[in-house]
């Protein structure tokens, strides 16, 4: 686990999560080998119990605060323990688009 992805797990704590899977799916992309940008979470917590996407999402931003300026995305999967039990996997995470600032192409 590379530094910038152990922060993440360690800051997702304050969430209390009974399951976390934080995936650095950053060489799906057009970046540099070794790179920690781009990252999947699937965060399942009774911290989320009545609150819809949007808030859960919020809830997620709110605990990372600073480090998010160190990833380009996240794609967060937020479930409460009964929704996990019944359903036990995110979906896929889409294939890149290709495309780099590099070369003017930015679609990920």
């Amino acid at each position: 686990m590379g530094e910038t992805q152990n922060a993440l797990h360690q800051a997702l704590q304050s969430l209390q999560p009974v399951h976390l899977e934080l995936v650095n799916e950053s060489y799906m992309h057009s970046v540099p080998p070794g790179s920690e940008s781009h990252f999947k979470a699937v965060i399942v917590s009774d911290e989320f119990a009545g609150l819809n996407a949007v808030k859960r999402h919020q809830a997620v931003y709110r605990c990372l605060g600073d480090l998010m300026s160190r990833i380009h995305a996240l794609a967060l999967h937020t479930y409460t323990p009964q929704e996990w039990n019944s359903r036990q996997q995110a979906p896929d995470s889409p294939n890149c688009l290709g495309g780099s600032k590099a070369d003017g192409k930015t679609s990920h």
